[in-house]
């Protein structure tokens, strides 16, 4: 029996959100929530598939060549599905594959938090199967076949390097940042969960409008900024201002859940925040100068139900070993 044990961590996205779609460099941050995979080569002639926290329903299958036939739990595990056929996967045996994405969860509501845990078990599960961590290319078109195509594969790119990234959609260009001197932060989790997948959709299908170049040009103008921490305290407010008014005119609902609400508090508050999330709650980022004078502001915060996240700044990106 040999057991190989991956794991990958999620992101939370700093600037360019959509407007990497149409060119423009997003900056992502990897954050300390892993995805985990195990999997266990057993002696026997099909395969199981299991994901504690997350779904009770075991899922089995069994392969002729590389393609799966699922006994149970295909709904289920879309994603080994599509690992599975995009890998050509076949070997020996039988495999016990576990999934373990509950570090993005909630603790007390059991809601998702917006930390890109998809890309993140994409990520840890396609280094699992292939036992490398070279894996970006692989991963990009699992999770793209997983959610239809839509996508930039930025979540992709932070869980494979970690760290801070700058990252353009067109070559797949990751470039690794450091964090600046002098910009502490804390991520703070709304309550409320959203859906990417479903924004994206909505967005392909709307026509071109002023603020989405607005928010291109705006998200180019951020790349170099993320470099110094007064250019991100000074500048990132404009940022965020035209992101607004590009999620008003195409309905994203980015600053929903409260969102807008810390937004203005911690203008008030000399302070910068901003939506981490495509739109509808998930996380943001409060950014300041001094971690007293956020963990204050935080203590007093206008949104019910917001809390502060033990989430830092995770600069491995994904691991694996065998065992």
């Amino acid at each position: 029996m040999t057991r190989v044990l991956a794991s990958a961590p999620g992101k939370a996205v700093l600037s360019g959100e959509y407007a990497v779609l149409h060119g423009a460099p997003a900056i992502c941050m990897a954050v300390n929530h892993r995805a985990i995979v195990s999997v266990t080569r057993l002696d026997r002639d099909w395969h199981s598939v299991s994901a504690p926290g997350y779904s009770s329903v075991e899922g089995r299958f069994v392969t002729e060549g590389a393609t799966p036939e699922w006994l149970q739990g295909e709904n289920d595990y879309k994603l080994v599905d599509a690992a599975w056929r995009a890998l050509d996967y076949c070997g020996d045996g039988g495999l016990a594959i576990e999934l373990d994405t509950q570090a993005f969860f909630d603790d007390g509501s059991g809601a998702k938090l917006g930390l890109g845990s998809s890309a993140a078990l994409t990520v840890a599960l396609t280094a699992a199967l292939t036992r490398s961590s070279d894996v970006f290319g692989q991963a990009l078109k699992i999770h793209r076949q997983f959610q239809s195509g839509v996508g930039s594969g930025v979540d992709i790119a932070t869980s494979v390097h970690g760290g801070l990234l700058e990252y353009r959609m067109q070559g797949a260009q990751a470039a690794e940042l450091r964090w600046p001197t002098g910009l502490d932060y804390r991520l703070v989790w709304t309550g409320v969960p959203a859906s990417t997948a479903g924004k994206l959709k909505r967005l392909a299908s709307a026509g071109s409008k002023r603020s989405r170049d607005a928010l291109v040009s705006s998200a180019a103008g951020m790349a170099d900024t993320w470099r110094s921490a007064s250019r991100v305290l000074a500048e990132l407010p404009g940022y965020v201002e035209t992101l607004r008014q590009f999620s008003d005119d195409y309905k994203l609902g980015i600053f929903d859940a409260g969102h807008d609400k810390l937004v203005a508090a911690a203008h008030g508050a000399g302070l910068v925040y901003k939506p981490c999330g495509a739109g509808g709650g998930d996380v943001g980022i409060l950014l300041g100068a001094h971690g007293e004078q956020l963990d204050e502001f935080l203590v007093g915060q206008p949104v019910p139900g917001c809390r502060v996240l033990e989430s830092r700044l995770e600069t491995q990106g994904v691991a694996w070993e065998k065992r």
